[in-house]
């Protein structure tokens, strides 16, 4: 599975406090609901107690994510928030359950989803940033990260090895135009896995399958932006082979990152630069929303973002330069985050400030258009990439190093990359600022993606900033960017799962966490309290194009 810029590392547009849980939850959600076509009407979901979820699910959004998919729902519906209530109203039962279920990921749903007529089960992981891989449907081995449309037959009788081994898989995907067929096997039962790039026609099936009489064909559609695009012709996955090319300097990782996702998923120059000019406008309107002011009552930290931008006005802050402008918007940001406004996950909501403050308030700084500041997060998301290929985004498995720090090198590259620097010198930014942040732990205060969040944001920016002068003022990074990755991910394998994304560690189980979440668990269920909804404070506040 190929990474892509838009789908894997800026991205999903979303509402909700953890791309992890709530978007990642909503996409396996709606892959379940397509296994029943839509007629649900129970499901049971499980989790591993010695997983992240046990203790997450309901606060973090996992909840909210999963129930807007049963309800076939986008990440960033305005109903969200209320997708408990909505899963209620249309007479959908659910149910959850903790057992020792032996499941390698920290972030394993299992799902058994039943309909009128038929029942299946599910079992997915979120990776990360709001992306997944389903790895079992009805007991069935699969591989599908939700970039396919994918069209799943069963055969009514169990085939002999014979069987299994005549069928040619190569042969019917040309006569299905599909881009892949897999045979899925257990026991003696035989599944086919069609995965192509549109749907496929019931007739086309029916004249191409080697046999009359299949089960009845389930179809999954697409879940993400950018659908899966077999035999691409990937220039680079890693950034060794891009750096240690002899023109690497001959363009700046902007126009590497353009090639990269022209390649990846299909799209001409103009596409790639036009999805991303959208994406920086989006998170304009995000911040300028901040600003304004949110409530929300489920959550930890209030409006703070307006007495800054007041004391920031009136002189009354220590002078740090366009730090200052970086501060504010982050702060932003992560008010819209907690307050269930639309956000976009880069590379994940709990990390979701640092790059759009960074390079929106440098971009005033510099007077720069949206298409500069687009090319800025197109140099990001490639770093992100590197990152996403190599390792993870999640906290659950690398903890905020995994979020923050990922944030912090994307961020590094972007600025480098606004200010005209070389891409050696973006990349070596991005390693030096992944280094200053390995080892950082994840531990939600009151079990909520806001504190230590923001401050771990403003550090990613800060962190950024400082790394990317340095380079372009000709410092070493020393450890290459890959490597940098590589310790980050040997680092996190020894890293206690208390300290990662599970609320069992660090600040989380300090007396004044504990106490702030038994006082929030009293306003709703959850991340998803029914009674809190964004409220306008002060609609005045606009952000510079």
């Amino acid at each position: 599975m190929t990474v892509s810029i838009f789908n894997d590392v800026i991205g999903p547009v979303m509402r909700g406090p953890s791309s992890s849980h709530c978007a990642a939850a909503l996409r396996i959600g709606r892959l379940a609901r397509d296994l029943v076509g839509g007629d649900l009407q129970h499901v049971l979901i499980q989790f591993d107690e010695s997983g992240s979820l046990p203790a997450t699910h309901t606060s973090q959004g996992s909840d909210m994510g999963l129930f807007g998919g049963l309800l076939g729902w986008e990440a960033h519906d305005e109903r969200l928030p209320n997708s408990r209530q909505h899963l209620i109203d249309n007479g959908i039962a659910f149910e959850f359950e903790y057992g020792d279920y032996g499941d390698a990921h920290p972030n394993t749903y299992r799902l058994t989803v039943c309909g009128e007529q038929e029942s299946h089960t599910l079992i997915a992981i979120s990776t990360g940033g709001g992306m997944i891989e389903v790895t079992s449907i009805d007991d069935f081995d699969v591989s599908m990260d939700g970039g396919f449309d994918e069209t799943l037959v069963r055969l009514k009788e169990p085939a002999s090895d014979d069987t299994i081994q005549t069928l040619d898989c190569e042969l019917l995907a040309k006569e299905l135009l599909a881009d892949h067929v897999h045979v899925r096997t257990s026991d003696q039962n035989v599944m086919l896995q069609i995965q192509s790039s549109q749907r496929l026609e019931p007739s086309t099936l029916q004249r191409a399958l080697p046999w009359d009489s299949p089960e009845p064909i389930v179809r999954l559609a697409p879940v993400l932006p950018i659908r899966s695009r077999p035999n691409a012709d990937i220039p680079f996955q890693d950034c060794n082979t891009l750096t240690s090319q002899a023109d690497v300097d001959s363009k700046p990782l902007w126009k590497w990152a353009v090639e990269y996702e022209m390649q990846r998923g299909g799209l001409t120059e103009r596409e790639v630069l036009d999805r991303m000019i959208e994406i920086v406008q989006i998170a304009r309107t995000s911040i300028e929303s901040g600003l304004n002011g949110t409530e929300y009552a489920d959550r930890v930290l209030g409006y703070q973002s307006g007495g800054f931008r007041d004391k920031l006005q009136s002189g009354q802050l220590l002078d740090a330069g366009a730090l200052n402008q970086i501060v504010l918007y982050t702060t932003a940001m992560m008010e819209v985050k907690s307050s269930m406004g639309v956000i976009i996950a880069a590379p994940t909501a709990g990390a979701c400030a640092a790059l759009p403050a960074t390079c929106l308030a440098m971009g005033e700084t510099l007077s720069l258009s949206d298409e500069e500041i687009a090319k800025a997060f197109l140099a990001a998301g490639l770093i992100g990439v590197f990152i996403a290929t190599a390792w993870s985004f999640a906290a659950e498995v690398g903890g905020c190093q995994a979020e923050g720090g990922s944030a912090a090198a994307m961020s590094a590259a972007a600025l480098v990359t606004m200010a005209g620097g070389t891409t050696t010198q973006a990349t070596g930014a991005a390693s030096m600022a992944l280094q200053n942040m390995l080892g950082l732990i994840c531990d939600p205060v009151a079990n909520r993606v806001e504190v230590p969040c923001l401050g771990k944001n403003v550090i990613a920016a800060s962190n950024a900033i400082s790394c990317a002068n340095m380079c372009l003022a000709g410092f070493d990074p020393v450890i290459p960017l890959d490597e940098t990755i590589d310790a980050a991910r040997r680092v996190s394998e020894r890293m206690p799962r208390e300290h990662r994304c599970t609320a069992l560690g660090g600040l989380a189980t300090t007396p004044t966490s504990l106490q702030i979440e038994k006082r929030l668990q009293q306003c709703g269920s959850g991340c998803g309290c029914s009674a809190a909804q964004p409220v306008a404070l002060n609609a005045k506040a606009t952000v510079s194009t």
